[in-house]
């Protein structure tokens, strides 16, 4: 699949579904899960399905869509099918001709499902972008796509103009294991490896090398890391940091581990996430980082400052939260799809717009990414619900 090339990028983004969506954002665009039940989940699938279309159908100049992880209800897949539901999912993607990248959530990975399977259904579809460039037992599904200028004639003598960086924060269950003890599933530790930390930054080194400048950059992974959680802690302004706040405490990346990578429900917090947040935040051009993973949050903030209870300090990089497209798991906030537009004009002041596009077909949310962020205000979100009606629970 070739590369991006576009003068203007809108990125649509959503959230999980109930079995198999889930989550989908250049102009991006999210949405989530889908089920996977016999009598809980075919009526979630298909009201999630409805979200992507009505999403799109309002948003005809989305270049790409991101599926922000937890694509699958892992937990509820049968080994026979549990990937299958993918085809489902990416159908209003085809229909319209959109390409797709994925990043995997916890809920990807269980007993009978994985990443890597599922990055192996997606690659069956001419339209996924989705791939592997991180090599490594258990370091999940991570890669970045460049963007280039839409009058790029060849991309080996052009520079990108924007890098799309997607990172696995893996969690869940492992595939086909259980303790031999207890007969329990085992945990996939719920964080971003190091070694694709690693990875990252030697590569983002050198394709600033090569491009002799800086490259402006936006990053996605499916649960956010303790820097959100601490910040939620200082408080969210409904003014400054527009979106809902639900989730609150929130969950973030290494939750659950203990320091030493023992997960025994014992320790709320093991740190692990420490090196990838030094990463984000030592990254030159890196605007903005957008998770998922918790439905009741879908605010933004700049970490531009130590927060309570961190050695890291912020430089300014933006965490997002998605809006949840699907009609699985918790809550019922209003469906939509986070919208993200990158434009040339914009990036060269380190600058992207983003919005909430609302299933009823309405705008929350609505900021600009920049280096005011956090101190302009906007109209507040409102508490809008949506429900399944024909579902089943």
């Amino acid at each position: 699949m070739a590369p991006f090339k576009s003068p203007s990028l809108r990125i649509c983004t959503s959230v999980r579904v109930r079995g198999v969506l889930r989550e989908f954002v250049l102009k991006t665009c999210a949405n989530s899960g889908l089920d996977a039940w016999d009598s809980w989940g075919p009526k979630q699938d298909i009201n999630a399905v409805g979200v992507i279309n009505k999403i799109l159908d309002a948003e005809p100049t989305v270049d790409l869509v991101v599926l922000n992880g937890d694509l699958i209800t892992g937990e509820n897949a049968f080994l026979e099918n549990s990937t299958a539901y993918i085809d489902q999912m990416v159908k209003p993607m085809m229909q319209r001709n959109l390409t797709w990248a994925s990043t995997y959530g916890n809920h990807d990975n269980s007993f009978n499902v994985s990443h890597e399977l599922i990055l192996a259904r997606e690659q069956t579809w001419r339209n996924a972008r989705t791939r592997q460039l991180v090599s490594g037992d258990d370091v999940g599904v991570n890669y970045y796509l460049p963007v280039y200028d839409a009058k790029c004639k060849v991309e080996a003598d052009c520079t990108p103009e924007l890098l799309l960086w997607f990172f696995d924060s893996r969690g869940g269950l492992k595939y086909q294991e259980e303790d031999p003890q207890t007969g329990k599933g085992v945990g996939v530790p719920c964080w971003v490896d190091e070694r694709v930390v690693e990875w990252f930054e030697q590569t983002n080194l050198d394709l600033v090398n090569n491009a002799g400048k800086t490259i402006p950059s936006l990053a996605f992974v499916h649960i956010p890391t303790n820097a959100s959680v601490a910040f939620q802690e200082t408080g969210v302004d409904a003014n400054k940091q527009p979106g809902i706040n639900d989730d609150n405490p929130m969950s973030g990346q290494a939750q659950g581990w203990c320091p030493d990578e023992t997960n025994n429900e014992t320790c709320y917090y093991g740190g692990q996430d420490g090196p990838f947040m030094e990463a984000i935040t030592s990254t030159p051009g890196l605007l903005a980082v957008f998770s998922a993973h918790d439905h009741g949050d879908t605010w933004c903030y700049r970490w531009d400052r130590q927060l309570p209870g961190m050695d890291i300090e912020g430089n300014g990089v933006n965490l997002c939260f998605g809006q949840r497209s699907g009609y699985g798991g918790y809550g019922s906030w209003i469906r939509g799809a986070r919208q993200i537009v990158a434009s040339k004009e914009q990036l060269k002041h380190s600058a992207v717009d983003t919005f909430v596009r609302l299933e009823s077909g309405g705008v929350v949310g609505s900021v600009t990414l920049n280096s005011t962020y956090g101190k302009d205000l906007y109209f507040k979100t409102p508490k809008n619900v949506s429900h399944c009606t024909t579902c089943t629970y």
